[in-house]
């Protein structure tokens, strides 16, 4: 397939785009009364579109084999994309080369009509991606068995929710032997035990080397599917490669955006109930930083983080101490540092200092955090000012390889087999280890 020009694919490249745009003309039509729109039709006054450009000079290939991903916010272009690379839109500048057969999944109920049955919408989606009658067939009976409607498979699809949309959807798309599999955000409208499901099927589409082009909000299932990937933001590349990289490129540009919005609030501007103290020790600045120096709110998991606390001690005291306090976004407590417990004594003299919390190894697991940070006295009698939960930190999956509970333990595993011969029975191994079998075998 080609679009335009006939651009040539380079190697082995089986989607090429070399500087891709669309634009829409988009018109906004004010609330005229009835008079004013009958009076500019006489005049023949038109309102002038102005121009929404979706994808804006896009280049990229996806070689055989590739997962790539794109994520982006809502109003990026992910969806145009897809749609300029399957030909359902055409782009109004550049060029895009597409080879071998492509199976989609971009809209629900793309390709179904919704007077037929869904036995009947089979045949008409299959006849989309070029299938034959026949060859949709001899894969019907995979198609329903995978898609797990039972007895909806003979009501039309009028009556199906998005979720069953989705079912039969992938259901066929994956059956059609694609060499290319476009799958849009559509997917996280099924339910988990099928999404599941979906991501087993693509691993396996993977594995047999097939290509897919993946869009999704979930930076988790980018970094867990992709070998490569894109940002997209008002329809440009914002950054391209290794997906850990872009994704947290990603993740901190959305932090920027949402502490802009909110300005560049003081300390002492934090959401009422969020703060207190007596003040005699103040928490000015809070940063969470990374090996270069940057300031970010998105860290991967393993990596390095330091966590800066600026503080001003407006009044002679005691030592004070300072802690930081980190939760999972479903409530749990997961750790409560301080200076106190790792021996450091800072002066309670009047004036302004700093303390960091280094972390060589972040050892969260993939998900959303908040940090709340404290300057007590050594007794925790006296709460000089307490920040509660203020400052969010996002942990991607980064070098971790576990996926369940919270923390990575950093632990090793090890296994010693004894394997049977022929002088004697086989022996567990865990068994070795009790003296009683021991004193028996002697």
């Amino acid at each position: 397939m080609r679009h335009r020009n006939g651009v040539q694919h380079t190697g082995d490249a089986l989607i090429h785009l070399d500087h891709v745009s669309k634009v829409f003309a988009v018109r906004h039509e004010a609330q005229d009364s009835f008079q004013s729109s009958f009076i500019r039709l006489f005049r023949r006054e038109n309102r002038r579109a102005k121009p929404l450009w979706a994808i804006r000079d896009v280049s990229f290939e996806v070689k055989r084999g590739d997962c790539f991903g794109v994520i982006g916010p809502n109003g990026s272009g992910k969806s145009t994309l897809l749609k300029l690379i399957t030909r359902i839109l055409e782009p109004t500048e550049g060029d895009i080369a597409v080879r071998g057969r492509i199976a989609s999944l971009l809209e629900l109920g793309a390709g179904f009509h919704p007077d037929l049955t869904g036995r009947e919408n089979i045949y008409l989606n299959g006849s989309v991606y070029g299938m034959t009658r026949k060859q949709m067939q001899q894969r019907m009976h995979a198609i329903i068995d995978y898609a797990e409607l039972g007895d909806f498979m003979d009501v039309p699809i009028r009556h199906y929710s998005s979720g069953m949309h989705v079912r039969l959807g992938f259901a066929v798309a994956i059956h059609t032997d694609p060499d290319i599999l476009l799958v849009d955000e559509v997917l996280a409208v099924g339910d988990l035990a099928f999404q599941r499901k979906c991501l087993d099927s693509i691993q396996q589409f993977r594995s047999q080397g097939g290509t897919l082009l993946f869009v999704s909000h979930d930076s988790g299932t980018i970094e867990a599917l992709c070998n490569r990937a894109i940002w997209l933001d008002h329809g440009r590349i914002r950054a391209e490669g290794a997906p850990l990289d872009v994704v947290m490129s990603y993740m901190n540009r959305v932090s920027e955006e949402a502490e802009e919005k909110g300005g560049s609030r003081a300390m002492a501007e934090l959401e009422e109930g969020r703060r207190w103290g007596n003040g005699r020790v103040q928490v000015t600045q809070v940063e969470m930083v990374d090996k270069s120096g940057r300031s970010r709110s998105a860290f991967a998991g393993g990596e390095s983080l330091d966590i800066r606390l600026s503080y001003e001690v407006m009044e002679e005291i005691d030592e004070p101490v300072f802690g930081i306090g980190i939760h999972h976004q479903n409530g749990v407590h997961v750790c409560g540092p301080n200076t106190q417990f790792d021996g450091l004594r800072i002066p309670g003299h009047r004036g302004r200092g700093q303390v960091v919390y280094h972390i060589q190894e972040l050892p969260l697991l993939e998900g959303a955090y908040v940090m709340s940070v404290a300057a007590v006295d050594a007794g925790d009698g006296e709460v000089y000012d307490y920040h509660d939960r203020a400052y969010p930190l996002r942990v991607l999956s980064g070098r971790h390889r576990e996926r369940y509970g919270i923390i990575a333990l950093g632990g090793s595993w090890s296994a010693v087999t004894n394997e049977p011969d022929d002088d004697g029975p086989y022996t567990d191994p865990a068994r070795l280890a009790d003296p009683e079998i021991m004193s028996e075998a002697r």
